[in-house]
């Protein structure tokens, strides 16, 4: 540590997407900032690593909300194109069912041509439908706060079948069917991950951690890895910093936590700083399922009509998304009906993506190598140009895995699960009972995957800077 305790404006806990945003801004904002992350690289979930000759990214796959949204704007107040090149995949997702493969496209006409190509018999309302969505920041009222996306779905179109292959990727980018799933976050993933979807950094996504870091370095801020934090400093009223696990003390007048809520409260500050009636709110939350994940190297590059780097390839077999959820939630391996496939731009290495449940430790050392032998018998019966034959490294990933290198709850891929009652609460970002203690990241419950989260950094940090400044 170059600089002694008190010198700092604020402390951020984990470099993740949402963490390394939030530290750019206020140190743009001329703030003396310092990142502690508990990993030997940052990123969160947006990591990539290496086995041999191949990458891999260790969770996200790509990102959306480019056009729609304000991750454009964020990327371009912060020059994130001057640090990577973005390139931009089209169609970004395409979804392939026993009947039917429709894509989603940079182009909305050739996405919604497509669609009504698949599905003749709902014509007008497929135009109907992508015309509210596009139009969605007008639509969405208290009442559609209030509702889950089947409700939207089921008012306009009778057919469950393109309700299912509609919900699909959503299911896949949430962990939740669309009769779970908020109305309001559904449109919001609907419009930034599949009608501007696609997106991906040169390199991988590790780079776009990277690029970040570089900027917060060079408006004067400090990131510490493989410091992991084991106590917010508190005397009742105030955050006052933190303690490192070496037991060195950081003092700050904000501390921001990019972790996990309820490690977070009730572990790094503390139940008894707690108001009980904000603890009892996190004690009965629910996060969202996690992800078990392959890892996949090829001997000879993948090609084909429709596999494309950068496309997420999305497989369902089941059209009964809340049967898929339940299998998924319980860990019924063999019943599983649906996966996502990404390619790598060298189109040598291939992930494999199935929601699941967090279990346990010793679960998952039992049952890792068992799981993913399963599933690669089942991608092998796709007929995806014989993949097993083509196989020179295969490796998984579990929600232990994620826990493990995150400390997120039970691996959660998404923070809180996002149903109606867990939307938007008040105090996740800032709470009342502890001054200079704030919340970013997918456990604020205002969003997730990475334009959610972007946009909670930059939201948190512009209140910060404002408090700051006052």
């Amino acid at each position: 540590m170059k600089k002694s305790a008190n010198e700092y404006d604020a402390i951020i806990i984990g470099a993740g997407i949402g963490g390394l945003v939030c530290g750019c801004y206020l140190a743009k904002a001329g703030m003396k900032v310092l990142i502690a992350e508990q990993h030997n690289k940052p990123g969160g979930y947006c990591t990539s690593f290496k086995r041999g000759e191949f990458t891999f990214d260790a969770a996200a796959h790509s990102f959306g909300g480019m056009r729609f949204g304000p991750l454009g704007k964020i990327f371009n107040e912060l020059k994130i194109k001057e640090k990577i090149n973005i390139y931009h995949c089209d169609p970004s997702d395409i979804i392939i069912t026993p009947d039917l493969q429709v894509s989603f496209y940079s182009d909305i006409n050739n996405t919604i041509k497509n669609f009504q190509e698949a599905f003749p018999n709902e014509n007008y309302n497929i135009e109907r439908f992508f015309n509210f969505l596009i139009n969605s920041e007008k639509n969405i009222s208290i009442s559609i706060r209030k509702s889950n996306f089947s409700q939207i779905l089921d008012s306009f179109f009778s057919s469950s079948k393109i309700k299912s292959v509609l919900s699909f990727p959503i299911f896949g980018n949430s962990g939740l069917p669309p009769s779970k799933l908020s109305a309001f976050l559904g449109l919001k993933l609907f419009k930034e991950f599949l009608l501007d979807g696609g997106y991906y950094p040169e390199g991988g996504m590790q780079n776009l951690a990277n690029a970040l870091v570089e900027i917060f370095k060079e408006n004067g801020g400090e990131l510490l890895l493989s410091s992991k934090v084991n106590k917010i400093i508190c005397d009742g009223k105030n955050a006052l910093g933190i303690r490192l696990l070496n037991n060195e003390q950081v003092s700050s007048k904000y501390v921001i936590s990019n972790c996990d809520m309820r490690q977070t409260y009730l572990k790094l500050l503390g139940k008894e700083f707690i108001d009980k009636t904000f603890l009892n709110t996190i004690k009965k939350m629910s996060p969202s399922l996690s992800v078990f994940i392959i890892y996949v190297g090829l001997k000879e590059p993948f090609y084909g009509n429709y596999f494309e780097p950068g496309s997420n390839i999305w497989y369902l077999f089941d059209y009964n998304l809340d049967k898929n959820y339940f299998n998924s939630k319980k860990g019924f391996f063999n019943d599983i009906n649906n996966l996502m496939m990404h390619i790598f731009p060298d189109r040598k290495s291939v992930t494999f993506f199935i929601n699941a449940s967090f279990k346990n430790k010793m679960y998952w050392t039992e049952n890792k190598k068992v799981i993913m032998n399963l599933l690669l018998d089942k991608i092998e019966k796709l007929s995806i140009e014989n993949i097993s034959d083509n196989i020179k490294f295969k490796e998984a990933a579990t929600p232990y895995t994620l826990f493990k290198y995150t400390s997120n709850y039970k691996g959660a891929s998404f923070g809180w699960a996002g149903i109606t009652s867990q939307l938007v609460l008040p105090g996740f970002i800032k709470n009342t009972f502890i001054d200079g203690l704030f919340m970013t990241g997918h456990w604020t419950t205002h969003g997730f995957g990475i334009p959610g989260v972007t946009y909670i950094g930059y939201e948190t940090a512009q209140k910060i800077i404002k408090n700051f400044k006052r």
